[in-house]
């Protein structure tokens, strides 16, 4: 049995495909920077010596790290609407995209900071730095530089789970491919363009992560070192 490929009807649909990548990084970038933000927080809640906001913070990863991507995405945005309050399916993947990479983020952050031995932090109080410069300086900083690969592996992951969000109709990159190969009876040409176009982002996002990370922790290096 011979398969003839044609992807030239499926390439006559490429300002889609273009429309359903910028879809797909409207989602990954805020919910990336969001998501780290928030996940830093929950990780300094998980090492607080407040006993109920080690347990909320806990409690809060545990469920989103033990249930599926795609039912947190059918509770946001089905069950926001059964209590009233109508969002776009946009704005409920963007939502669960931060609620879920937050949870992760946290764990990987907490494992950065629980690494830094209690010595640096002890001597940097006994240098009369306040627990925030302390955590700023000594704990938060060096603890992202050390697990900052394991940032970049779960961010890609996260741009790459966005294409769940195709079942609440968001037109991004496997929604569009789903409806070209609807209109052009071309499956398989269609999903390996759609493939290639999710490899080429994730390229994409690690080189510029990876730039990221050159630039911020060699300027901390240099800093340490004039100091």
């Amino acid at each position: 049995m011979t398969y003839e490929f044609d992807f030239a009807s499926v390439l006559a649909n490429w300002p889609q495909f273009l429309e359903g990548a910028w879809m797909t990084i409207l989602l990954s970038f805020p919910a990336t920077v969001i998501g780290f933000v928030g996940g830093t927080l929950l990780a300094i809640g998980r090492r607080s010596d407040q006993r109920w906001l080690v347990r909320a913070c806990g409690a809060y990863v545990e469920v989103l790290r033990n249930t599926p991507l795609l039912v947190q995405v059918f509770l946001v945005f089905f069950g926001l609407a059964s209590l009233g309050f109508k969002v776009s399916a946009f704005a409920a993947a963007l939502v669960t995209l931060v609620i879920n990479v937050a949870a992760y983020t946290c764990e990987i952050m907490r494992a950065g900071m629980d690494s830094i031995h209690k010595g640096q932090i002890e001597a940097a109080e006994c240098l009369g730095l306040t627990r925030r410069q302390v955590y700023w300086h000594v704990v938060l900083r060096p603890a992202m530089e050390k697990v900052y690969p394991a940032l970049t592996s779960q961010f890609v992951l996260l741009m790459l789970a966005s294409s769940i969000t195709s079942q609440i109709s968001v037109e991004e990159l496997t929604a569009v491919a789903a409806r070209v190969q609807s209109e052009t009876f071309r499956p398989f040409e269609a999903y390996i363009l759609v493939a290639v176009a999710y490899l080429a982002l994730s390229l994409l996002m690690r080189l510029g992560l990876w730039v990221f990370g050159q630039i911020v922790f060699t300027r901390q290096r240099k800093l340490g070192n004039a100091k």
